[in-house]
């Protein structure tokens, strides 16, 4: 019999992707409800409670409230792509290529709350130097990165896309989360392993989809004052042997004038890079993603074949 999957929330952006790429699978049955019955909680609770294993592509309060109409059911897998249980201790993180063992423990947990965009390029080039003890958890961190605007739902996108908006964006790019209390800001740092919080500055561009992430070091800093050469090492190293997260060679990125937010769109992988300069002592470490792709959808997409035991 094939899993029942049922989308809470396919009509968003995330979910939308989501159906796209589970479009041409014939090994899943595919529950869903229509757009005008979207708000129509005794649908979705039977979709819920008939369903193998849940996607939420809900805001956190609708999340928060699916599992309410769960109602405490233990047959029904959940994959959650709000903030409301990223670093909760009882959810598996969703991110496969974190750690070692990661990817099991989404395999074989029920509850799996899927990343935050930017916090899967940020935890991608923080955690693997905090293994390797070259950051210490206490170095004071700052995340700055630029996403395309659909990573702020319909609503951002119609702000962007619609000059009649109420509350349209005119500008080429915006910095926003001023107040430097962005929500994902706790699920770096915990999953980070850092025990400072990570200065996190986010901006929008004008452009629908793709993400740049950049963490800034000084060499001299961390610890045993490391070179580009171990930190590129540490980072391959940790990400040996899957086909997900690429870490670019230093001779690639050196070759490089200008890293475009827009590489991977369409794909569900991620690309790091080390650029570095010898003489200051400095390097920015890069990930580039698609925020609707590893960042979103994609990532959803593969926790769904890691708990169902599939791979597409």
């Amino acid at each position: 019999m094939k899993p029942k999957i049922f989308i809470d929330g396919e009509h968003g952006t995330t979910g939308l992707q989501i159906r796209t790429r589970l479009a041409g699978r014939t090994d899943l049955d595919i529950l869903s409800i229509p757009e005008a019955e979207r708000r129509n909680n005794t649908m979705r609770a039977e979709r819920l409670h008939e369903a193998d294993l849940a996607i939420l592509c809900l805001p956190d309060d609708g999340a928060r409230q699916a599992l309410e109409l769960l109602d405490g059911s233990n047959s029904t897998r959940v994959i959650d792509t709000s903030t409301a249980n990223r670093i909760n201790p009882e959810w598996a993180y969703g991110f496969a290529e974190m750690t070692a063992g990661q990817a099991d423990r989404i395999a074989s947990a029920r509850l799996v709350a899927n990343p935050g965009c930017y916090p899967t390029g940020a935890i991608a080039l923080i955690r693997p130097l905090v293994e390797a003890g070259i950051l210490p958890k206490d170095y004071p961190v700052t995340v700055n990165a630029v996403s395309g605007y659909t990573g702020g739902g319909k609503a951002m996108i119609a702000q962007m896309e619609n000059p009649g908006d109420p509350d349209p964006i005119n500008a080429p790019h915006f910095l926003y989360g001023l107040t430097l209390t962005h929500k994902h800001v706790p699920e770096m740092q915990l999953h980070g392993l850092l025990d400072r919080a990570p200065l996190f500055a986010p901006s929008v561009g004008r452009f629908a989809q793709g993400m740049i992430v950049q963490v800034p070091l000084h060499l001299a800093d961390l610890t045993k004052a490391p070179s580009p050469d171990d930190i590129h090492f540490a980072l391959a190293g940790h990400f040996a042997g899957q086909d997900i997260v690429e870490v670019v060679s230093l001779a690639e990125g050196a070759e490089l004038s200008r890293i475009d937010p827009t590489e991977l769109v369409g794909q569900d992988t991620m690309k790091l890079y080390v650029f570095a300069n010898a003489k200051t002592g400095l390097v920015n470490l890069v990930a580039v993603l698609d925020n609707l792709g590893k960042g979103a959808s994609g990532a959803a997409v593969q926790n769904m074949d890691l708990m169902l035991g599939t791979r597409h």
